[in-house]
């Protein structure tokens, strides 16, 4: 019976561990980014490899996106060398702290209930996207925190993003999202372009939070 109780104790206390490690902690990850800092503090900094574009601004964005994201990049699901170089030096308490830190960067900018019409062609293709189903009321209310708020974003990134989702067998380049990648083949890349800049028109709760290197 002591053995029982003792075998029970441990596990509820390696339960507990196990939710206390994955608590997020903004205040701590103020002190996880400075990897971070060189690009996305930096208001539209552009990157160079593999494709050319501004990095995303991600002050504001769901925490619960940004640690799925950084997840992706440290499986391969995504294939930046660089994001990918950066995850896997994070444990997962980093990530859960680092996105923390970048969500609470955003708390209080709520985007305007009204957002600019699509044109009629826009529009067919967000419809035919089924984009709002997951990303929400003007692209800036997700059905769920593990999606991205995608309005006001900047356009180039979008596109990217979109077309990584469409590569294959690429070493450098790529998206494995199974649902993301049904969605953007039905498209040519002239389509998602103009998605892309739609939704970057829009007024959205994403920025970029100048920061310094030296802290």
């Amino acid at each position: 019976m002591n053995k029982l109780l003792q075998i029970t104790s441990a596990l509820a206390l390696a339960l507990g561990a196990l939710s206390v490690a994955h608590a997020q902690d903004a205040v701590a990850g103020k002190t996880k980014v400075a990897m971070c800092i060189g690009c996305h503090g930096i208001p539209a900094y552009q990157a160079s490899f593999p494709e050319v574009h501004k990095v995303p601004m991600i002050a504001g964005q769901n925490a619960k996106y940004i640690v799925a994201s950084l997840q992706a990049y440290n499986k391969g699901e995504r294939k930046h060398p660089t994001m990918r170089g950066i995850a896997q030096s994070m444990s997962e308490q980093d990530m859960a702290d680092v996105a923390a830190f970048y969500e609470a960067q955003g708390k209080g900018d709520a985007a305007p209930e009204s957002a600019p019409a699509a044109s009629a062609k826009v529009a067919e293709l967000l419809t035919k996207g089924a984009c709002a189903s997951c990303h929400g009321a003007n692209f800036s209310k997700p059905i769920d925190g593990a999606y991205p708020k995608i309005a006001g974003q900047h356009g180039d990134y979008l596109y990217v993003a979109l077309k990584a989702y469409q590569t294959e067998n690429n070493a450098v380049v790529g998206r494995s999202n199974a649902i993301m990648a049904g969605q953007v083949k039905q498209f040519n890349h002239t389509e998602l372009k103009a998605i892309a800049q739609y939704l970057a028109s829009l007024p959205g709760e994403v920025k970029t939070v100048p920061q310094s290197k030296f802290r």
